[in-house]
């Protein structure tokens, strides 16, 4: 990754494009360089330099290319996913040094740590930071949640970035958010339905869980995936007799429930009055009855939060967005354990990798993993060759044990942490 700084405050660090990115995206599209450079408001030639690595764009300019050719500033330049500082963040999404600066002085932490565009250049290069509050981890903490309102970025990710800027200073101290109970209003909605809605408002919810896990895991397979707008439409019903189109996943569970039967549409609507779920019906074409009219159901903000609310589901909040889930904390702590030889690269796979590991994305668009961990080759006796890989901590893998394994210890008690000691001490 090649950086070239420009010589005036104003002008961010620009990175030149990965070899080939570029020309590549612009041939997919059908573009020539005069098209491109036309939709992003360059000329040929800069367009042309770009595409041979004689030139690199900074953030503004890398964005109008990434929308000219259709594709995410990221891309085009050589970040590796899990492995971004505090200047990827913000030349991720085309902010200058002065106007990520100005956008901060907005805000409370950027007052009291006094943010400008020179103090932002030094806390990007690892410098020394001068003034009040940049050597108190409570106070750095609380720049974290407008740097990533800024960026467009989880919290957890700036602090990531953060940690791999400045290895050597303090991590900053991340505030909890307190858990929330219900609203009274998703109480009061849960209480004034009967066993019957209720059944059915629970199982709704539990169907669009389920409709969004499958998502999710079309997104890690790389598989098209139909915006949200579409597949949170649960079918609920066909107009047409059972024994020709059979029953929808979601008539499926209310049957083995004992709630299906014809006062399921009184059900539903009634719960669509109440602005739990929406109800809407189209036309599709079934491959034994022909045209049929499908029902479908989408339960609303409000419908979630009531079903949540009488089922017992915890609130989603971002409560410690630093710290990870007990179940890849697990995954973590089994790395750790087999350092410094490594777990063997067959020993791990699947779902941790694309929260954990260095160069996978969660999800199509979505923020990369943490980096925490990363496959390092081995090398045959003599060097002649790799021999395989073994999964071992990143730097920033290593310092988040060190960071937080007391506060893991006391959250997830079950976790055995038995031998970490040698890498917190």
């Amino acid at each position: 990754m090649t950086n070239v700084v420009g010589a005036d405050m104003n002008a961010p660090t620009a990175r030149r494009l990965v070899p080939g990115a570029l020309a590549a995206r612009r041939m997919t599209s059908g573009l020539s360089r005069r098209e491109v450079a036309a939709r992003a408001s360059l000329s040929a030639r800069k367009v042309f330099l770009y595409e041979e690595g004689l030139l690199a764009p900074a953030p503004p300019k890398l964005e109008r290319l990434a929308e000219a050719v259709s594709c995410r500033p990221d891309e085009l330049i050589d970040i590796e996913p899990g492995q971004e500082t505090l200047a990827d963040l913000r030349f991720l999404i085309g902010l200058t040094l002065a106007r990520a600066s100005e956008l901060l002085e907005a805000s409370h932490a950027g007052q009291e740590l006094r943010v400008s565009a020179e103090a932002l250049s030094a806390l990007e290069c690892g410098e020394p930071m001068v003034g009040r509050g940049w050597d108190e981890p409570l106070v750095t903490g609380r720049l974290l949640p407008p740097l990533a309102k800024i960026y467009g970025v989880p919290t957890r990710m700036v602090l990531d970035a953060w940690m791999r800027t400045r290895p050597a200073d303090p991590a900053p101290v991340v505030e909890s958010v307190g858990r929330g109970g219900p609203s009274r209003a998703a109480i009061e909605a849960w209480a004034s339905l009967n066993e019957r809605q209720r059944v059915y408002l629970g199982e709704i919810m539990r169907d669009d869980r389920m409709t969004e896990t499958e998502m999710w895991m079309r997104r890690l397979q790389r598989l098209p995936v139909p915006p949200a707008a579409e597949w949170r439409q649960l079918p609920l019903a066909l107009k047409a007799a059972s024994s020709e189109t059979g029953y929808t996943r979601l008539q499926e569970r209310l049957r083995r429930r004992g709630v299906h039967d014809p006062g399921a549409g009184r059900t539903v609507h009634a719960l669509a009055r109440r602005g739990l779920v929406i109800v809407t019906e189209d036309v599709i074409d079934h491959p034994v009855a022909g045209e049929v009219v499908r029902v479908a159901v989408k339960i609303t903000r409000r419908g979630r939060a009531a079903a949540r609310a009488g089922l017992d589901k915890p609130v989603e909040v971002d409560q410690e967005p630093h710290l990870l889930s007990e179940w890849l904390w697990g995954v973590l702590v089994r790395v750790a354990l087999a350092e410094p030889e490594g777990l063997p690269e067959d020993r791990l796979a699947g779902r941790p990798l694309f929260f954990l590991g260095v160069g996978y994305r969660n999800a199509a668009g979505g923020p990369p993993s943490r980096g925490l961990i990363e496959a390092v080759p081995v090398l045959a006796p003599g060097g002649t060759h790799v021999a395989e890989f073994r999964w071992r901590l990143t730097d920033l893998g290593r310092r988040h044990v060190v960071e937080f394994t007391g506060i893991y210890g006391q959250r997830y008690p079950r976790v055995d942490c038995t031998g970490l000691e040698s890498l917190v001490v």
